[in-house]
C-alpha cells in the first residue's frame, strides 16, 4: 500500500504523541515518520522525576510504542526518526533503547532501501540564536546571520563527535548520498530548504520594538542539493509558523515534492500521503 504518516516537532507533547498513536492504530499505515524536536523542551524534561534523572524516550515512547506495537503485530509500521535542534544529544541517545526492540529506526546520516525506496535522514540544521548546539552545523559556508550563534559557541549537552568550527551541512548530506540513485530517494530532514514556503519565519527586529518580519531560515545546502540531485520525495519542520505566513505546507521544486509538518498552533499536524502519489498528500491538524 505504501501510506505513510508524517509529523514533526512534538516537543514532547504526551497529548500529541497520544493522538499519533490513536491515528497509527486506527490508519495502520505502513510508514510513519518523525521529523525531530521530538523531546520536551530542557525545562520541563524532569516532568517525570522530580531529581531531574527521567528520560522522556525510555519513561514515554518507549512504553507506548512498546505496547502500540504488542497491539499492532503485524500491522505495526515501519517507524523513521531522526532527531531536532531541539533535541539534547545526551537525552536523544536513549533511542537505541527503542531500535534494539524493533519499535523505530533512527535515520539521522543514514539509509535504509525497503524495495525500490531508499530512505535517508538527517536532523542538523543551520546555525540558529538559540544556544543548544548538538545537532547544528554551519549551511554551505561559516557565514551565519548576524542574530546567530556559531555552533562552537553554544552548549553540547555531549562532547561533540564532529568538527563544530568547520563541519557543514553541505559536506554531510554529499558523505550520506554518495553515488547513491535517487530517482526513489526520500529524505527526512529537520530543516527545511531554503528560500520555499516551509522556511519563512518570524524575527523580532530591535530596532523596531515589538514588530517582526518574516525571513528565509532554511538551509541552502539542502536546497541546493534538493535542485541538483533531484530527490523523489522531502519532508521537513524546524520553523513551525512558515505555513501560517505563507499558506502552503508543500511545494515542489522540479520533480521533487517537498512537505513540512511544523506547526505553530497547539493541534497536532498530520501529513498523509502515499509513496506511489506523494501529489495527492494531505494535511490534517488534529485537536488535541
Amino acid at each position: 500500500m505504501n501510506t505513510c504518516l508524517f509529523v514533526s516537532d512534538l516537543h514532547g507533547k504526551m497529548s500529541r504523541y497520544e493522538a499519533l498513536l490513536k491515528i497509527i492504530k486506527k490508519e495502520k499505515p505502513d510508514f510513519v515518520f518523525l521529523g525531530g524536536d521530538l523531546l520536551p523542551h530542557r525545562r520541563v524534561q524532569n516532568q517525570f522525576d522530580p531529581n531531574g534523572e527521567g528520560n522522556f524516550i525510555m519513561d514515554f515512547l518507549f512504553r507506548k510504542f512498546e505496547i502500540l506495537k504488542d497491539t499492532m503485530e503485524c500491522a505495526y509500521p515501519d517507524v523513521f526518526l531522526i532527531p531536532g535542534n531541539d533535541d539534547r544529544k545526551i537525552i536523544f541517545d536513549s533511542v537505541a533503547e527503542g531500535e534494539k526492540a524493533d519499535l523505530w529506526r533512527n535515520i539521522h546520516k543514514q539509509c535504509v532501501t525497503i524495495g525500490k525506496y531508499r530512505f535517508y535522514g538527517y536532523g542538523c540544521v543551520p546555525p540558529t540564536p538559540f544556544m543548544i548546539k548538538d545537532w547544528e552545523r554551519f549551511d554551505n559556508s561559516k557565514e551565519i546571520n548576524d542574530d546567530c550563534i556559531a555552533p562552537k559557541y553554544g552548549f553540547h549537552s555531549f562532547p561533540p563527535d564532529h568538527d563544530p568550527e568547520n563541519d557543514t551541512i553541505e559536506n554531510d548530506v554529499k558523505t550520506i548520498i554518495g553515488n547513491d540513485d535517487l530517482e526513489f530517494g526520500i529524505f527526512l530532514f529537520h530543516s527545511p530548504p531554503f528560500q520555499t514556503v516551509l522556511d519563512h519565519a518570524l524575527i523580532r527586529n530591535d530596532r523596531l520594538g515589538n514588530e517582526t518580519s518574516a525571513r528565509n531560515v532554511g538551509s541552502k545546502a539542502i536546497r541546493n542539493f534538493i535542485e541538483t540531485a533531484k530527490p523523489y520525495i522531502t519532508m521537513h519542520g524546524h520553523i513551525h509558523e512558515s505555513a501560517s505566513i505563507t499558506g502552503q505546507w508543500e511545494q515542489r521544486l522540479g520533480r521533487t515534492w517537498l512537505c513540512s509538518a511544523a506547526h505553530d498552533g497547539p493541534e497536532l499536524s498530520v501529513i498523509t500521503f502515499n509513496l506511489n502519489e506523494p501529489q495527492s498528500a494531505n494535511r490534517r491538524l488534529i485537536k488535541v
